[in-house]
């Protein structure tokens, strides 16, 4: 049979595969200790099925892999089954495994057996349909498959395995024993066999972290229909779960609690667990676990620090690391496509994250955090500045600065709104009612300082209505603020909204009463003739009389000698367009008479001519 494109291409990329595997078993072994397997039978399976041929349910193209996939691993472990004339069956034992340099790919090799043998059946299932004594060779495939799955599941039981290798060739073992049954017709020990596999993986799931539960969960799923049948052949009272009771008892499923414990507890020690709004995420970096530990115990060195600049120092360098923990999720993200964020379909429709990507939105949130610590700080230091009037003359003489101005200040505010506005956007959290509406109570409280500084801006430059309105939108924004029923927990900043709403009702009638003071002055000034510079000449405003002092100077503003540029209309520009229109008398019959005139002379002429004989044509004829 002539293989198609695809199948060479899988054959190149699989040769390519034996040759890496063959430089990494000719290197050097030193003499270490005994290390311990651990083999992830259903992600590896699950990998292999979807990558050759299951996908579109190609059955024999997946079995064609398997057998390839064996050869080339009996070769790179140097497991020969005799040479090319004789044929000597080797299986992998304990003995193999127990080696000091023993590799985990042992175990792979009863585990493509039994897949392919499983797979042919598969096939053989499809092709029963239109032939039905194919179900016979079924059947002894599936057989053959569960011998092969009990091997593994022997071999994986030696020390040299972990509890999650055991629990999964445990479960594998069973679901293949579950499949031989079920076509069997053998409805009690299919269901018992198919609810234990259902069992080790839902206890499974529960010990993974939460990016590693998906593959085990839809295993779980996946087993249900099978098991509902079981049961509805079963026609009995008694259930699946207390026949897996009954067979329990017997101390099939005795060591399940045991080996489920201790699969967590390597799980916990491999991975390290952080809490962010109530919920627990893994933390696989390294960088980002020293991270996490480093900054347990920031708030007290930031309260140690001697001053504001030695704070915001500190600050800086730890986002500087908080920037290398991101960097280093994104790139196990980017190296690992299953990590990515996943479907609406596989969150159920939900849009949240799962795993390493809600670690990323915290890692983000923390950057965003300590970026608005360490402007608030900057803020604080500002204000030493701005209020004692000591302090800035000490900051001069020591040349250690100069005064703050309110629009530093509302500058500052407005790159903290920024922040505020980027926690608001972080990926994943937009759908968080609680978290977006703590993010508004912040906004609105530096929105509401914002406002105040203006306001003091607008003071200095004696714009008292504006101030007036900024003032009053301060008020606003800082009452919402502190009547939130979701403040914030991160930044608590009810108490300095209380003093900034009592400060502003005394600055807001300070300009208030400067604005009225202004108008009334402005009147006096107009009743009473006060000397007042204009910068109007006097013939424009001979109506109003204003003493101007600069009108006894040298140059007085009386007129402007060289008057300004005014717009004026220009010439109209005339077209002639009744020319189009015009009807001139017919001219015919005096072209007629020219005409006719013209053929009597040429006519006479002629005949002359030809009487006496001129002209070359006469002649030559």
């Amino acid at each position: 049979m002539v293989e198609s494109k695809a199948e060479k291409t899988e054959v190149g990329r699989e040769d390519a595969e034996a040759n890496k595997e063959n430089m990494e078993v000719d290197e050097p072994v030193a003499d270490v200790p005994m290390k311990v397997f651990t083999v992830e039978i259903l992600r590896l399976i699950k990998d292999m099925q979807l990558q050759h041929g299951l996908r579109h349910g190609d059955f024999q193209r997946y079995r064609g892999y398997c057998s390839r996939r064996v050869k080339r691993l009996r070769k790179t472990l140097n497991l020969p089954q005799g040479d090319r004339r004789h044929y000597k069956k080797r299986n992998v034992t304990l003995a193999n495994l127990e080696k000091p340099d023993s590799d985990e790919r042992f175990l792979h090799i009863p585990l493509m057996l039994a897949e392919r043998t499983w797979s042919y059946a598969m096939q053989l299932r499809q092709e029963s349909n239109t032939e039905p004594r194919k179900r016979f060779h079924l059947i002894e495939k599936l057989r053959k498959s569960c011998v092969y799955a009990l091997q593994l599941q022997d071999l994986c039981a030696s020390e040299r395995c972990d509890a999650r290798t055991k629990l999964e060739a445990e479960a594998y073992s069973a679901w293949i024993h579950g499949s031989l049954h079920f076509e069997l017709a053998l409805w009690k020990s299919a269901a018992e066999n198919l609810k234990k596999a259902q069992v080790i993986y839902e206890n499974l799931a529960q010990a993974m972290p939460e990016e590693e539960q998906t593959i085990y969960r839809a295993k779980v799923e996946e087993l249900k229909p099978s098991l509902r049948y079981c049961a509805y052949n079963v026609g009995e009272n008694a259930s699946v779960n207390d026949l897996l009771e009954m067979r329990g008892q017997a101390g099939l499923l005795g060591n399940l609690s045991h080996l489920v414990a201790q699969t967590k507890a390597e799980s916990m020690e491999a991975f390290q667990m952080t809490e962010w709004r109530g919920r627990s995420v893994t933390v696989r970096p390294e960088k980002v676990r020293l991270f996490l530990l480093s900054i347990q115990e920031l708030g007290k060195s930031i309260e140690k620090a001697k001053d504001f600049p030695a704070k915001i120092e500190m600050l800086e360098n730890v986002l500087l690391d908080c920037k290398d923990a991101i960097a280093a999720i994104k790139d196990e993200i980017k190296q690992d496509p299953k990590l990515r964020q996943p479907s609406a379909a596989e969150t159920g429709g939900t849009g949240g994250l799962i795993g390493i990507q809600y670690l990323l939105a915290y890692m983000s949130y923390t950057r965003l955090k300590l970026t608005l610590e360490r402007n608030l700080f900057l803020v604080a230091q500002a204000k030493l500045t701005l209020d004692d009037p000591n302090v800035a003359e000490k900051s001069q003489l020591t040349g250690g600065g100069k005064k703050t101005k309110p629009q530093d200040l509302s500058r500052l505010y407005e790159i903290i709104l920024q922040n505020v506005t980027e926690m608001q956007q972080l990926g994943g959290m937009e759908n968080d009612a609680a978290y977006q509406a703590e993010m508004e109570t912040l906004s609105l409280s530096f929105r509401a300082f914002r406002c105040y500084y203006i306001a003091i801006t607008l003071v200095a430059m004696k714009r008292w209505r504006e101030a007036v309105a900024m003032y009053e939108r301060s008020r606003k924004y800082a009452n919402e603020a502190s009547s939130s029923k979701t403040p914030c927990n991160d930044f608590d900043l009810r108490g300095e909204l209380k003093q900034l709403v009592a400060t502003i009702e005394g600055c807001k009638f300070s300009a208030h009463a400067y604005s009225v003071l202004e108008d009334d002055t402005a009147d006096d000034t107009v009743l009473f003739g006060k000397s007042q510079k204009s910068s109007k000449p006097l013939y424009e405003r001979l109506s109003h009389y204003k003493e101007d002092a600069t009108l006894n100077s040298r140059n007085p503003n009386v007129i402007k000698l060289i008057p300004e540029m005014e717009p004026i209309p220009a010439k109209p520009l005339f077209f002639d367009l009744a020319l189009n229109f015009v009807e001139f008398p017919s001219l015919d019959d005096k072209i007629e008479q020219k005409s006719t005139g013209k053929g009597a002379t040429a006519g006479m002429s002629g005949f002359v001519k030809g009487l006496f004989g001129w002209g070359g044509g006469g002649a030559s004829k």
